[in-house]
């Protein structure tokens, strides 16, 4: 389900680019509908809402400052080039995760994961030198991405609180639906209202505007919902294998489905990233098993 939810979004997302080139409205609307959901949830007590207090909240709103930011620039990444492409310098978080685990939290990250990140890293530029899709735009909103997710998850462990994962992800939803409102309106606001409604209207109607955007925000958040329930019930190794998968699956579908033209060397350097990603998430995996083994005993 985390798989199939992701490429429909993915899929969906960047076909509306074709007459709706406005990727900080559209994560915007992404944003809302997940909020509605909450909210339609909430009032019907599926889930109960689990109270929230100002000391919760001072540690959520990192977490969520940069969950706006993360999927603000990722959403401006598939807006200018290939999905295909997004995801595949996407692959490079690991590198921003080891760094933010060395020089932000002070863990010592072992050399067997920092060589495992090489062939990413390689990869990935082989794959950017030819990628027919390849701008700066794309490029550097998907890295700053990258940095997002991983102060993210930097944050998201200094927050950690006994709340349950679908709760947890409501609030945070809010709250960067709070954020990311501003940047939206003094950025494309002015364009949205001269002549952006008036252009989708007049290509696909309102009717499909307004229905495709509350479609593929559903699929946004509920990719995310399960992705985030899903990780709460497996083992370190096995979150890790399917991570890679997902972005295998992603990577591939899009190519299928948009028919992008790829080049053999961005081919090849794809395949070098992803299976650095695996190799290294295999071996944090395994890092991982033995601290909790060590823990046991």
């Amino acid at each position: 389900m985390w798989y199939f939810l992701n490429v429909i979004f993915n899929i969906l997302n960047k076909k509306i680019f074709d007459y709706f080139p406005y990727p900080y409205f559209v994560s915007v609307s992404h944003l809302s509908v997940g909020v509605l959901y909450c909210l339609v949830g909430w009032t019907f007590g599926l889930p109960k809402r689990a109270p929230i207090n100002s000391t919760v909240l001072k540690l959520l709103f990192p977490v969520a400052v940069c969950h706006a930011i993360g999927h603000v620039t990722s959403t401006v990444s598939f807006a200018a080039v290939a999905v295909s492409f997004a995801h595949t310098i996407k692959a490079l978080e690991p590198f921003f995760n080891a760094a933010a685990s060395q020089f932000i939290l002070g863990q010592q990250v072992p050399l067997t994961l920092w060589f495992s990140l090489v062939p990413v890293v390689i990869g990935v530029s082989m794959a950017s030198l030819t990628e027919l899709s390849f701008n700066w735009t794309g490029f550097i909103n998907a890295m700053i991405s990258n940095i997002s997710f991983t102060l993210r998850s930097v944050y998201s462990k200094k927050a950690m609180t006994d709340m349950d994962s679908t709760n947890l992800y409501a609030y945070i939803s809010i709250i960067a639906l709070l954020v990311c409102i501003p940047p939206a309106i003094i950025i494309e606001g002015p364009q949205l209202v001269q002549h952006g409604f008036k252009d989708a209207i007049a290509k696909v109607g309102l009717t499909k505007l307004v229905s495709n955007l509350l479609v593929v925000g559903l699929f946004y958040h509920l990719y995310n919902q399960v992705a985030t329930n899903t990780l709460e019930r497996v083992t370190p190794l096995t979150h890790a294998v399917g991570n890679v998968l997902k972005r295998v699956f992603v990577i591939g579908f899009s190519i299928i489905v948009f028919g992008n033209r790829i080049t053999t060397q961005t081919g090849i350097g794809t395949c070098i990233a992803i299976a650095g990603v695996a190799l290294y998430s295999f071996i944090k995996a395994k890092i991982e098993e033995e601290k909790t083994k060590m823990k046991s005993a």
